[in-house]
């Protein structure tokens, strides 16, 4: 990442002058509807004056067409999700090489990680053609952060340094900053990231549901029609971003979404004053509609390869490639490998603040949880399941992170099992049952029942091998499938034992991507939910870490949050890292795992290889959906 102590005037690809371009702007004959009651204006006038302008040429691909419909399979409603995720507009976001770029800025300053400067690009609009100005952040700040009813607790967590959030200042109609005492480092990855801190929101839209704006007869008369408890509900409902389930709440998104729910079918058009343009003045995206259809998530892998989407990389697993592949030779489709960035695929979590004081206390004993680990044979695994393509490994960062080194990779992941045996021994399971159990300080069998969401097939499969190898060191495992929310109210109760799932989410950081999964930070880590959740909830809720290590993750992560030079946050993260791994909190089986990516033949600009994950990749946001295209000679 570039240095963070100058100015940072960041465009993605070429800056063009509007003179140059605005002749040669494009727009798709989608947009041209002659029965429109209000025809838009010429598309000169709908971008802004300072367009992002992305070169595809630059960037390895084709500069593309205008047109076409791009179909993908949901497995329910909620899943819309996706689509402004990889849209991926965001203030200031990360590109394929995972450094960041401003976007919907025109460009941006930071100063010492405290003073944060941000520049709209003038002209540039809502979807529905409203400004998007300074006035979009104030109303965010004053009327939706301050107000009691809608933030209870104030503003989000995540503006608060040390206790305190930034001033917040309008500098003049585009340009408003932010300042903190201390340094933020976080606070660009958070508006980079795929559920980003919403800074903005179209207040143009917003005022009529807010008492502030709206007459009391009318806001009375609008919470009655949508069925609303009060103006907090209506407004919450009405501003929800992470699901645009309101096709009239405008976006800065490259498509939005038409279809109000529930529905078995969302359309998303394109947004017509979105803010991109190629090398050649044609306004992105290229694509004019995504067609999301909701069907069983069992039986998307099916469906896809039967032809049924132009676009999936939801719903799919590594289990489904070799059916997928097949199907290229049916149908005119592609089917790519990325590589997923989890620090492991699967990955048991030993849940140390469960109920049960003897596991609690065992969890606890770092020998227990490098034992286990060592009892594993992850080469086994590897050709077992994903026939040795993965990487065997401890949860930890992959090659692809410029923070990786071999011996995160490497911590207690060896196939030992004599020194697991040993290990064992040394922490008071020294004796056995009848059947060659290990016995627990109580007397009960060292059986552990391990818990899942049952989502994804190569869980049962590595727990099925895990359960032969662990039992030659005396530790017998069972698997329970509970639904998801059920899981893990179950373990932020302290009813679970073991669960299963994947490793760390984010395997390829960078030194200015914040550590927070290494630490207690919130109750979605399964490790210790009731001190992520102490973290999260500023201390009013869960439990304080007690356990050394723990505390000595939170206090360097705390030392990471105020460190203004990146030299500083390289080195504790490395910190971090090591104790992370020494510790074997969670225990990794294999990473590098591979995701099949598959495409219509004729759609361009998707890359061949690619990394896959939710943070920071976005899915596919890094990779810009906006410049995919048919290409019909293909």
């Amino acid at each position: 990442m570039i240095s963070r102590r100058q100015t940072l005037a960041l465009l993605a690809g070429t800056l063009v002058p509007r003179s140059v371009l605005a002749a040669a702007y494009q727009d798709s004959d989608f947009l041209r509807d002659p029965k429109a009651a209000k025809p838009l204006p010429p598309v000169a006038e709908r971008l802004p004056k300072v367009p992002r302008v992305v070169n595809m040429a630059a960037k390895g691909m084709l500069p593309g067409k205008h047109g076409g419909t791009l179909r993908m399979l949901i497995g329910g409603q909620r899943d819309i999700r996706y689509v402004p995720i990889i849209s991926y507009s965001r203030l200031v976001g990360y590109n394929e090489h995972l450094q960041l770029e401003a976007d919907l800025l025109e460009r941006f300053e930071v100063e010492n990680e405290r003073v944060f400067t941000f520049h709209l690009r003038d002209g540039h609009r809502w979807s529905d053609g409203s400004e998007f100005t300074a006035e979009d952040f104030r109303y965010v700040w004053e009327d939706m952060f301050l107000n009691k009813k809608l933030f209870k607790g104030g503003i989000p967590a995540s503006l608060k340094v040390e206790g305190k959030g930034p001033k917040f200042e309008v500098i003049d109609r585009l340009t408003v900053r932010y300042t903190w005492e201390n340094a933020n480092p976080i606070f660009l990855a958070d508006v980079a990231s795929p559920s980003p801190l919403r800074l903005m929101q179209p207040s143009a839209y917003l005022k009529q549901f807010h008492p502030t704006y709206q007459d009391k007869t009318k806001l009375d008369a609008l919470i009655v029609s949508e069925k609303a408890a009060d103006w907090v509900a209506l407004h919450q409902n009405k501003s929800r971003t992470v699901r645009p389930e309101n096709p009239d709440l405008p976006t800065l998104d490259a498509w939005c979404n038409r279809t109000a729910p529930p529905s078995g079918r969302f359309v998303f058009e394109r947004n017509a004053y979105y803010h991109r343009v190629d090398e050649n003045g044609r306004q992105l995206p290229y694509v004019d509609r995504l067609l999301l259809d909701i069907s069983s998530s069992d039986l998307i892998a099916a469906k896809t390869g039967t032809g049924e989407a132009d676009l999936q990389f939801t719903n799919l697993d590594f289990s489904d490639y070799t059916f997928l592949k097949n199907a290229e030779q049916r149908y005119p489709m592609v089917v790519n490998l990325w590589k997923r960035i989890q620090g492991s695929r699967v990955c048991l979590i030993p849940n140390l603040n469960c109920r049960d004081d003897v596991w609690r206390n065992l969890w606890r004993d770092a020998r227990v949880r490098r034992a286990l680990s060592l009892a594993i044979n992850r080469a086994e695994i590897n050709k077992a399941v994903f026939f040795g393509l993965a990487k065997e490994s401890s949860n930890t960062i992959l090659p692809a992170s410029p923070l990786f080194k071999p011996e995160y990779r490497d911590a207690w992941s060896a196939f030992d099992p004599d020194t697991a045996d040993r290990l064992l021994d040394e922490a008071g399971l020294d004796k056995r049952g009848p059947e060659g159990l290990r016995l627990l300080p109580d007397g009960r069998p060292a059986k552990i029942v391990v818990e899942t969401a049952g989502e994804h097939s190569a869980e049962a499969d590595v727990l099925e091998l895990v359960n032969d190898q662990w039992s030659r060191v005396g530790i017998k495992i069972y698997l329970r499938t509970s639904q998801r929310e059920l899981l893990r109210r179950r373990v932020k109760g302290g009813e679970t034992i073991m669960t299963v799932g994947m490793g760390l989410d984010n395997g390829v950081p960078s030194a200015d991507m914040a550590p927070n999964e290494l630490a207690p930070t919130t109750d979605d880590q399964l490790q210790w939910p009731l001190w992520g959740l102490h973290a999260l909830s500023g201390g009013s809720d869960g439990h304080a870490p007690d356990l050394p290590e723990a505390i000595a993750l939170f206090e360097l992560l705390e030392a990471w949050r105020s460190a203004a030079a990146a030299e500083d946050r390289e080195k504790i993260w490395h910190q971090m890292l090591h104790l992370y791994t020494d510790q074997v909190f969670t225990i990794g089986t294999v990473n590098a795992t591979l995701q099949p990516m598959v495409r219509a033949r004729t759609l361009r600009n998707l890359p061949d290889e690619g990394l896959y994950g939710f943070d920071p990749m976005s899915y596919l946001g890094v990779y810009m959906p906006d410049s995919f295209w048919y290409d019909a000679d293909a």
